[in-house]
């Protein structure tokens, strides 16, 4: 089956996007979590705007990650520059199966491939492709617009031996029943396809 993300956990309201609640409630449903991580005084946390001393401490999301590791992988969205030495202690130990980085710079990714972390190349309408020298071992797929690729495109991307998690339209608010049609269409057991979505348990029930 296609590998489900649950955009910023598994939250009922708006308010309970990236906290610890929505994560458990993903993970007990066996669903990888996208979450963003900044720092902050010198710490590593969970915020998507700017953060404050109010931010949920990473320690505590990779705890909670640690009681539950026969999910779906884990979307890791790199929020500010120069968190590598930050993040490494929480993944060293992490199959690349288990998680991926994605969304820094050009410059600061080349600091993940360093370390070897498993890194996702960003690629939308106005991202083209970079796959650092064949280093880059996925693509998060994205549309702000109307979905501008097609089956094509997906296809060439795992024929390069990629993963490839793309983002689901309501995440920019539009409706997502076509493109779902189009992967339900695509997907083939054993084929490296992932979609990040404010819906997981309808994806979970839809791609069965």
């Amino acid at each position: 089956m296609i590998k489900i993300i649950a955009h910023r956990g598994l939250w009922f309201k708006p308010e309970e996007k990236n906290t610890l609640e929505a994560f458990e409630r993903a993970l007990q449903n066996g669903f990888g979590i996208e979450t963003d991580f900044r720092d902050c005084d010198g710490e590593l946390v969970i915020s998507h705007d700017p953060a404050t001393t109010d931010s949920i401490e990473a320690n505590a999301f990779f705890d909670l990650c640690s009681k539950y590791s026969n999910t779906d992988p884990h979307a890791i969205n790199i929020k500010s520059d120069g968190l590598q030495k930050l993040l490494a202690p929480h993944v060293v130990g992490w199959s690349h199966d288990r998680y991926f980085v994605f969304d820094m710079s050009v410059p600061d990714s080349l600091g993940y491939l360093k370390q070897n972390m498993n890194t996702f190349t960003r690629v939308s309408e106005y991202e083209s492709y970079q796959d650092f020298d064949g280093r880059a071992t996925g693509v998060w797929l994205d549309s702000f617009n109307a979905e501008w690729y097609g089956i094509e495109r997906i296809n060439e991307y795992l024929a390069l031996g990629k993963s490839v998690a793309i983002v689901s339209p309501e995440l920019h608010g539009r409706d997502h029943e076509a493109l779902w049609a189009k992967i339900k269409s695509l997907y083939t057991n054993g084929m490296s396809l992932m979609l990040c979505t404010d819906l997981p348990r309808e994806a979970k029930r839809y791609f069965l």
